[in-house]
């Protein structure tokens, strides 16, 4: 909402109406284990936020397509682009949502197919209704008017692999039951958008598109999330040992928009934020002090940062009188996309997050510019330039407004990753560290302790990640494309998701467990100028049946040596057939002597580094893995390494310790 020309900056910011003095927040900032902090809701009543919430007609997030001279004074490349993507709209027809398809989910597991017709209508009505916003010739109307009524006639706006969640169960949407996940809601804010952008300008096609359109948004989004307690994104019954995830931030974002722009009843207005409030709360309340995402840094993008978007949203619509950007723990939850990066595209992916990841630039560095913090907006900027290609990217409406006002600011802004030299995420018991603070050049590593129930859970406590120069030598392969068994009893069937298939060992044939109960012990963690380690006793993650007393795993970086060594000591109830420690890698592997194995990804784009061993005690054997998922395939390549250091018959008392060198 910033970076507009100076001349008109001020009339959107929307900082008219009353601004109450906020609440105070240093009593609601509560540490690790005490009661929930409300921070956002912490102080308000429904009547009190009635008193500072902008009217719905005087509120102007943004330029409508009205407001000539805001639109006409962007800068004229930009104006371009826009267009033009508009324009790669016209003339083709809209694609079909089949109800054959939407079955698919329910018949076969796939989920891939409707979803990407359904994102393709989205996404071309956004670009046409951008263009029209720009040009104002009213060439691109008709199309808009076509892809409105489309998506009105929609039975439902969700996805297949979400309906399950209606009382007719799965299969196709029941239309008496209107169910709001995240594409429902996504959808719910684009119409609204669309509503506010053209406004009347949609009445010259039709007088009988808005009224459509503000009954549907109401009928699937408004009064449902109003009237119903039991969706459980919501977070009515969240607790610290099952919170609710990213779909709590990511649906009340766009149902705070849907609610501020087209509840006409100004009543249920405040009604419903202050319900979002209430709700966004049950997001935060569990959260680590430190603002760690056990999700992922690519789900942080639809966890913290629409966080971020509900706060701008508010801080808005309040003229600034609802402001929690000095809470430390919604700095500390921007922070952590910072935290997580490694170097270039390359992030920390444990769970099911990508090992690339490219954030929204404009978001990282307006959360940055709220919280005060030059290092993250440096970030975003590098984020937009390096990892963007210096584009404005596609994304929802209520993304992409900031970001074509912001647009000339971020541009002028000097891009640097931080590449942070020590993070150490309690919480969530992830710490990575690096030889060089500010520095790619050699070794990196990222390990995690935590349990085996988070959210987007892969069974996975004590596995590590490893870069050389910036670039995968060990890795965490990530998650192949959502199917109907990705959240579903089948889950841990699935290869990715198994502890055989991360960096660590299997025991007699047994691997991991999920479950709460299977989670780090006697986890310790120190970083200094010498190195960084992180240290746990793993046993527990592993089912009685592979009879083991105590796994201590400790893994270390030496700054000086450039080298990390994962040290195992375990001590067994029983005797055991074979350990076997997993290393996955996209690199190949060569042996270049006893103890010694050479991983050289260099010609792929990964890194190159040695793995070092006790030849006498650990055999190493290579396994390809062939890699036919297409996400997997955009990461990796078309396969992958499995290095298995294989001891045979071990004593009841064992330790071993294998380390990583750099090139």
């Amino acid at each position: 909402m910033e970076g507009m020309p100076k001349t008109t900056r001020r009339t959107w910011l929307a900082s008219t109406g009353a601004a109450l003095a906020a609440p105070s927040l240093a009593a609601l900032h509560q540490a690790d284990g005490d009661k929930p902090r409300n921070i956002i809701s912490g102080g308000w009543t429904e009547g009190r936020l009635g008193g500072v919430l902008i009217a719905r007609p005087k509120w102007k997030p943004f330029p409508t397509s009205a407001d000539r001279s805001v639109w006409d004074g962007l800068p004229a490349g930009l104006r371009k682009e826009l267009v033009t993507s508009a324009e790669a709209q016209l003339g083709a027809p809209w694609p079909s949502l089949l109800a054959s398809s939407f079955l698919e989910f329910a018949r076969n597991g796939n989920r891939s197919r409707f979803e990407s017709v359904r994102s393709a209508r989205r996404n071309r009505l956004g670009d046409l209704v951008i263009g029209e916003c720009v040009e104002a010739q009213g060439r691109f109307l008709d199309e808009i008017a076509n892809g409105i009524w489309l998506t009105l006639e929609e039975t439902w706006w969700g996805v297949p692999a979400h309906v399950g969640v209606q009382r007719a169960g799965r299969g196709l949407p029941d239309v008496n039951e209107p169910i709001v996940d995240l594409f429902a809601a996504e959808t719910a804010s684009l119409l609204a958008w669309t509503d506010y952008l053209l406004g009347a300008r949609l009445d010259t096609v039709s007088p009988l598109i808005r009224p459509r359109l503000r009954a549907e948004v109401d009928r699937r989004m408004l009064t449902p999330c109003l009237e119903r307690d039991d969706f459980g994104w919501m977070g009515w019954n969240a607790s610290r040992t099952r919170p609710v995830n990213n779909w709590n931030p990511w649906i009340n974002s766009n149902w705070l928009i849907s609610a501020l722009l087209m509840e006409t009843n100004e009543q249920r207005r405040v009604a419903a934020v202050y319900r979002i409030l209430r709700s966004l709360d049950n997001f935060i309340n569990p959260y680590h002090d430190d603002g760690g995402c056990d999700e992922g840094p690519g789900y942080w993008s639809r966890a913290g940062a629409s966080l971020f978007d509900c706060l701008d949203l508010l801080h808005s619509a309040t003229g600034g009188a609802l402001d929690v950007y000095d809470v430390t723990l919604i700095r500390e939850i921007a922070r952590y996309i910072m935290r997580a990066h490694v170097a270039g595209n390359w992030f920390i992916n444990f769970a099911d997050a990508s090992a690339h990841a490219s954030p929204s630039g404009d978001l990282v560095f307006r959360a940055g510019r709220r919280i005060m913090d030059e290092r993250l907006q440096a970030f975003g900027a590098f984020c937009a330039s390096e990892l963007g290609g210096g584009k404005l990217r596609r994304d929802s409406l209520g993304r992409q407004l900031p970001a074509i006002f912001n647009y000339e600011t971020l541009r002028a802004a000097r891009p640097q990753a931080p590449l942070i030299g020590d993070v150490w995420l309690s919480g969530i018991q992830v710490m990575a560290a690096r030889v060089k603070e500010g520095s790619s050049a050699g070794l990196y590593i990222a390990a995690k302790g935590g349990h085996n129930a988070e959210s987007h859970n892969h069974n996975d406590v004590g596995n590590f990640v490893v870069y050389s120069d910036g670039k995968p030598v060990l890795i965490d392969v990530g998650v192949e494309t959502y199917t109907a068994r990705t959240f579903s009893k089948q889950r841990y069937e699935i290869w990715t998701m198994q502890s055989a298939y991360h960096n660590l060992p299997t025991i007699n044939g047994v691997m991991q467990h999920d479950g709460r109960e299977f989670e780090a012990r006697d986890v310790r963690y120190q970083a200094d100028a010498r190195g960084a380690e992180l240290s746990m006793d793993i046993a527990k993650t592993y089912p009685a049946e592979a009879g083991v007393e105590s796994w201590r795993r400790t893994m270390r970086l030496d700054r000086a040596k450039n080298e990390i060594s994962i040290a195992d000591a375990c001590q067994l109830k029983r005797d055991a057939a074979q350990i076997t420690l997993s290393l996955m890698t996209p690199c190949s592997v060569r042996v270049a002597s006893p103890g010694e194995l050479e991983l050289d990804g260099m010609q792929a784009g990964f890194g190159k580094a040695r793995v070092l061993f006790e030849s006498g005690r650990l055999t190493p054997k290579v396994e390809e893995v062939t890699v036919t998922d297409g996400h997997l395939k955009s990461v990796w390549g078309d396969r992958l390494y499995r290095i298995l250091l294989v001891a045979d018959r071990p004593a009841r008392t064992s330790a071993w310790t294998v380390r990583i060198a750099g090139s």
